[in-house]
């Protein structure tokens, strides 16, 4: 008998629940999802294109089994502990020439030489190594390790530490005190003895300038600044920064050690221990608590061992303050407020530095490190800068301006060099979708590369230089495909014909390309393709179970909904019984996907699998559900996304009154027996449904729910609504807690109590607001083992048997 499908048999999943008449149960779609088998994580080509790597989690724990297929035989192997002494590792840089490869394995760095196949190995240590590029002339691999930078020559098999950086005062520039002074002055044997030693360390850094034998002198940057992210601890010795493949220039991205006064910490609690006794772990600070810290960027020049400081004051808009207007409707807002309630407002008008902060997300060299690409992002959220340097006189040239009266995409933010090495590429939302563009350093403008209403990610450059490939939804906002486009621009030509493609690799040659990609009902697969988009696209893997196989699924059918508020529709799945019958009246369930700005209408593999399970066994009991990609929604474009800005919560919710209308109109459902739900952001809308437009659902379970956006993170928040201190007309219009009032049927609340995401906390403060507000149609459900996605089988089944009783009790 075929081992998986005894497997399946004997865990929850039943031997009579592979046929396609049986009726799905919560226990078996709940159950962990190894019954449907593991996707693909983590795949790449081997240094030399011959193999494909894989990894795939191993049973129902975190252990995950490297394999690896050869692509002349279509052999799958596991690697074994001692096979890993030959395995390549992902992210592979090659050579000009193609003859080395260089990768990261297991933290150490390793070349592969692609003629004879031998692999050195060029680190060995307990601490990581990581970047590892190749030099201009190809003669060494450099490599970052902690906050110092090394290279390796082929040619001598000598390791060398090119820069040594530390956060710390330089220990000879001593200021002498007074006392010293007099020493100096009324001593002249002391004299003597100080200057002669001067003298001798003066002449030894000299000579070690000029000795290439011997390590670098450090660079010392003073103890009031740390080179590292701004969320890693003061204390951290991780640099961020980058080396010129020239060995000739550092950049280092620097922030102060107190750049704000701190928010306050919270503590999050753990009930359910090992120990039996309650943990607490820190919790993260709320929004407009503490600021991210500005960044500077210092450029060292290795060669002459001097230091710059680069300035910003050249960069256009650095000195404009985007928030004026912000400010002065949340005045009026305050003085209005006022004179409703009487309560005298505190005065949390913030006012702008002259010289805005910024951030640096990004740095890339060209090949032969004769110009760099910088990108530079406003703390405000408003813009984001894409600079060269000007070498010579250790200054920013700016190239490129990306500004948004919202806020800038986290996404769609790379950047590089064509192969002349002088013109820069970049992905910019400027025509309201992100396009690729191309700048030689020089020239007054830009040109676009690609055109369209539709997004164009994951950009890659192949080796040659001669065309670009991405990840583009151009047949369609849900159907993402891999294309390339030639380097000077024009129409996209596709490279395969699949529809759910969510990642793609190059081969080492340029010759094929790695895809993974998915279906409705089928996870994450590989396959390859030529990269000239003849042929068709070879499966390599299939790891569903025979079990799973043999089920029958729903297909979500993919509707476009009438908007009412905007010419684009309300792309939508659509879900509804085998025996529909128009001439009855249904009940309709809303599933509101999280996180704001993801895509759950499209083609591949959801991330809400278990959802999309429940929402076929809703339908084997009568419901009809909608799945809505709502305002704020990724893959259709800026403004689309934007649409959200300082009053989230009230778009999405005039989308989802919009699919309520479509259902109504056309697919028989009765207006006074629907439902919602959903998780985070889903959770969110679930209550601000509920609370701003409660004659039109009668039921809905929030999961995890943001309930205030004081108490959620400043990464996220900030973006979209500014800050509390800045903006709290937008805190008060977009937190559901503001309308709990208005609660009139079932609101049921379900969330993990060790939630690091968002807060137990957010739970706990809305469920005692409705205890004040008397009340009496609410419930939680707490769980104390789970974060913020939940990872144990019994938790997901109680979550919605929950859910299913909430429905059947209020819709039917």
């Amino acid at each position: 008998m075929n081992r998986w499908l005894l497997a399946g048999c004997t865990t929850l999943i039943t031997c009579a629940a592979a046929h396609a008449a049986a009726p799905l149960t919560l226990e078996q779609i709940m159950a962990e999802p190894q019954w449907i088998g593991p996707p693909i994580e983590r795949p790449y080509f081997s240094a030399d294109g011959h193999s494909v790597y894989y990894s795939l989690k191993h049973g129902t724990g975190s252990i995950r089994d490297l394999h690896k297929i050869d692509l002349g035989n279509s052999q799958d192997t596991i690697i074994d502990a001692a096979g890993m002494n030959g395995a390549d590792g992902n992210e592979v840089v090659y050579d000009r020439a193609h003859k080395r490869a260089a990768f990261v394995r297991n933290g150490d760095i390793f070349v592969r030489d692609l003629g004879t196949g031998q692999l050195i190995q060029v680190t060995r240590t307990a601490q990581d190594e990581s970047a590892p590029q190749f030099s201009a002339d190809d003669r060494a691999v450099q490599f970052r390790s902690g906050s110092d930078w090394y290279s390796y020559d082929f040619a001598g098999g000598v390791t060398s530490q090119v820069a040594i950086v530390k956060a710390e005062k330089d220990p000879h520039d001593k200021k002498k005190d007074d006392l010293q002074e007099l020493q100096l002055r009324l001593f002249s044997t002391l004299k003597q003895s100080h200057d002669d030693k001067e003298a001798a360390r003066l002449h030894a850094e000299e000579f070690q300038r000029g000795d290439s034998s011997r390590a670098p002198l450090p660079f010392y940057l003073g103890d009031d600044i740390r080179i590292a992210s701004g969320d890693t601890p003061d204390d951290a010795q991780i640099a961020d920064g980058s080396l010129s493949p020239d060995g000739r220039w550092l950049l280092l991205v620097a922030a102060p050690k107190s750049s704000a006064e701190a928010g306050k910490i919270g503590k999050l609690t753990r009930y359910v221990t090992e120990s039996g006794y309650e943990e607490f772990e820190n919790e993260h600070t709320r929004v407009g608590r503490n600021d991210p810290a500005p960044q500077s960027l210092l450029l060292l020049d290795l060669r002459a061992h001097e230091k710059y400081t680069l300035s910003y004051a050249n960069l256009p808009g650095i000195h404009d303050d985007p928030l004026a207007s912000v400010r002065a409707l949340n005045a009026k807002h305050d003085k209005d407020t006022t004179k409703k309630d009487g309560a005298k407002k505190d005065d949390k008008t913030k006012t702008e530095p002259k010289e805005r902060a910024l951030q640096i997300p990004g740095i890339v060299w060209s090949r032969d490190g004769s110009n760099v690409a910088v990108a530079l992002r406003s703390v405000d959220n408003k813009d984001r800068w894409i600079a060269s340097i000007d070498f010579a006189n250790h200054a920013l040239i700016a190239q490129h301006r990306l500004t948004d009266a919202a806020w800038i995409n986290w996404n769609f933010n790379e950047m590089g060099w064509e192969n002349d090495n002088r013109t820069l590429w970049y992905q910019s939302e400027e025509s309201g979708y992100s396009q690729l563009y191309a700048r030689a350093l020089g020239d007054k403008q830009a040109h676009a590369l690609t055109h369209g209403k539709f997004e164009v990610g994951q950009p890659l450059l192949d080796d040659d230089g001669k065309f670009f490939y991405v990840r583009a939804n151009q047949e369609a906002p849900y159907v993402y495909d891999v294309y390339r486009v030639p380097v000077a621009g024009g129409e996209l030509q596709r490279v395969s014909q699949l529809k759910g493609v969510e990642r793609f690799a190059l081969s080492g040659d340029g010759k094929q390309v790695l895809i993974t990609d998915s279906t409705a009902y089928m996870p994450a697969q590989i396959s390859v393709v030529a990269a000239d988009g003849s042929g068709a696209a070879r499966q390599l893997t299939d790891t569903r179970t025979p079990a799973y196989k043999q089920l029958q699924w729903i297909q979500p059918q993919i509707v476009e909904v009438p908007s009412s508020h905007t010419k684009q529709p309300i792309y939508a799945k659509f879900y509804k019984p085998a025996d529909f019958d128009a001439s009855k009246k249904y009940p309709a369930v809303f599933f509101v996907h999280g996180a704001g700005y993801t895509q759950n209408v499209h083609s591949a593999f959801p991330y809400y699998f278990r959802e999309q399970m429940f929402h076929n066994l809703l339908t084997q009991h009568g419901y009809v559900v909608l799945d809505m990609d709502y305002r704020a929604s990724e893959g259709y474009g800026r403004d689309w996304r934007t649409a959200i800005y300082r009053q989230m919560g009230h778009p999405e919710l005039e989308d989802l009154l919009d699919g309520k209308a479509w259902l109504v109109k056309n697919q028989s459902v009765d207006p006074n027996r629907i439902g919602l739900y959903g998780g985070s952001y889903g959770g969110f809308m679930t209550l601000m449904a509920l609370f701003r437009a409660p004659d039109d659902f009668a039921a809905g379970a929030a999961l995890r729910p943001v309930t205030d956006w004081t108490q959620y993170n400043h990464g996220y928040t900030s973006d979209i609504l500014n800050t509390p201190q800045v903006d709290p007309a937008a805190y008060e219009a977009s937190s559901p807690i503001e309308f709990a009032a208005n609660l009139k049927h079932a609101l049921l609340i379900e969330h993990g109590v060790i939630d690091d995401n968002v807060l137990f906390e957010d739970s706990a403060r809305l469920y005692q607001r409705l205890i004040e507000l008397h009340k009496d149609n609410f419930e939680i459900a707490m769980y104390p083992l789970e974060r913020h996605g939940f990872v144990h089988a019994d938790s997901w089944l109680d979550e919605y048997k929950r859910i299913y009783k909430l429905f059947e009790t209020n819709l039917k």
